[in-house]
């Protein structure tokens, strides 16, 4: 298909869809947007006027079964994505599906599979945006030596700014059955952290839940089980330990993601005020007094990519990166843990199978 028009369709047109999916493909040439299937067919409308997408179906399975349709853009929530990836290659469509990559392992494996039974077809999960900025250039040094080995990895993410509220509406984040294992941030952030460091081979968790309660869409009265507050604790398999914190209800003076490696040669240290905004990456080598700033060289800044990445993986032009479904799968795989060991209070291993 190196010169052929790709056709897209999107199942589930939400915000990250609207905001960087739908303009990347129209930037892209020789790709039409074919295509939606929302929630109801009057949002499937709104969307469908406002981007400019010929056809609207009145169900999902009816956009996959259309052999107009090449690829697939899945922006629902995480509940979806395996049942809907699944259907999808089964009618030869090439999958891009938002992250998180599913409910838990389990679903994730299926995804897996599901893949693998169709090696001709692409298929990438959502990548996060929040060190693509700095990414590259840090795995290089890390690689070449300029921490040493690995000592210690501290990180804290603040998701959300607000302190305990049990009047603010629940997200669908905080719903166990549209969200499944998945915590905050906590599979995005161990993918970033295992593209830098490598990934976990035993995890211990403590978590809790402050705000039990929220108000649901209907202003009825829903008991939260997904933790938001989280404090996890990780040996690495190349040699060191990761202690990592994340809150939605830390209020509005901690640092949106504070990131320090500590290795025998060096320190590191990256700050970020949002996932669109440019780290600021700071460093040490053993002897020096101080840290200063670690320039990123412009030809190994990262910016997003991910529709193009994608297109041209279509296209024969390029190899799925970032993310593959295997890299995923890990932090499915993580995720999960990460709840056992909090549920039962005992260290888990992995990888879980």
């Amino acid at each position: 298909m190196s010169n052929e028009v790709i056709k897209v369709g999107f199942i589930g047109a939400g915000t990250n869809t609207t905001f960087r999916h739908i303009p990347g493909f129209r930037a892209m040439p020789n790709v039409e947007l074919l295509g939606v299937a929302n929630r109801s067919v009057e949002s499937s409308k709104l969307v469908a006027e406002k981007y400019e997408i010929k056809n609207i179906y009145n169900d999902w399975m009816d956009l996959i079964e259309d052999p107009e349709i090449d690829a697939v853009c899945i922006g629902t929530w995480p509940y979806m994505h395996s049942i809907i990836t699944t259907a999808a290659l089964e009618y030869d469509k090439h999958v891009l599906c938002e992250a998180r990559m599913a409910s838990n392992a389990l679903e994730a494996r299926e995804m897996l599979h599901a893949s693998e039974v169709k090696p001709n077809l692409v298929t990438q999960i959502v990548p996060p945006p929040h060190l693509m900025h700095c990414e590259a250039h840090l795995i290089d040094i890390i690689s070449e030596g300029y921490l040493g080995d690995i000592i210690n990895v501290n990180i804290r993410v603040s998701d959300g700014n607000a302190y305990p509220d049990s009047s603010t509406e629940v997200h669908w984040r905080q719903i166990r059955e549209y969200s499944g294992n998945n915590v905050m941030f906590l599979g995005i952030w161990y993918e970033n952290l295992m593209r830098l460091v490598g990934p976990a081979n035993s995890v211990m968790a403590q978590s809790q839940i402050v705000v039990k309660q929220r108000p649901n869409w209907n202003g009825e009265k829903y008991f939260v089980s997904i933790p938001d507050q989280i404090d996890v604790i990780y040996s690495l398999t190349g040699g060191g330990n990761v202690n990592l914190s994340m809150s939605s209800v830390s209020g509005p003076f901690s640092e949106p993601m504070d990131l320090w490696i500590y290795g025998t040669e060096g320190t590191i240290r990256i700050r970020s005020k949002g996932p669109n905004e440019v780290p600021i990456v700071e460093g040490a080598s053993k002897g020096e007094k101080s840290m200063s700033t670690i320039k990123i060289p412009k030809e190994k800044q990262g910016k997003w990519r991910v529709e193009e990445e994608f297109i041209n993986a279509i296209r024969g032009k390029e190899q799925i990166t970032r993310s593959n479904f295997v890299d995923s799968l890990k932090y499915m795989e993580f995720t999960d843990a990460v709840q056992e060991s909090w549920q039962t209070g005992s260290r888990i291993y992995l990888p879980l199978v």
